[in-house]
């Protein structure tokens, strides 16, 4: 059973900076891919960022230049550099790997707060 573990959420102003951090239970290159969807309020789960095996990257548009992933396979952990933080960023974030198109592993969740 693959276990992902998600940790540096918390409260920031906007404006500000945040890195969230993904432990997988296993080597993160037996995925296609790894990343991260976000829940906010009155809204769908949307894709936030995704890293591939190969190294390409996918954001959503809402953040594209603000964050940034990164990965480090020496300790199976994902990242996720969250910078010029805005209310709307507000939700609660989940780290999820895949294998193909169709089969997904996620995370707990870590609450992200941006206030005005």
């Amino acid at each position: 059973q693959v276990q992902l573990t998600e940790s540096g959420g918390g409260s920031v102003q906007a404006g500000g900076s945040l890195t969230l951090s993904c432990a997988a239970s296993e080597n993160i290159f037996n995925f296609n891919a790894m990343g991260w969807f976000r829940q906010t309020p009155g809204k769908q789960r949307e894709l936030v960022a995704e890293i591939n095996v190969g190294g390409r990257r996918d954001y959503g548009d809402s953040v594209k230049g603000r964050f940034s992933i990164s990965r480090d396979g020496s300790i199976n952990t994902v990242y996720l550099q969250m910078s010029d933080l805005r209310p709307e960023d507000t939700g609660v974030y989940y780290c999820h790997s895949r294998i193909l198109s169709s089969r997904y592993y996620w995370g707990q969740g870590t609450q992200v707060t941006v206030s005005s």
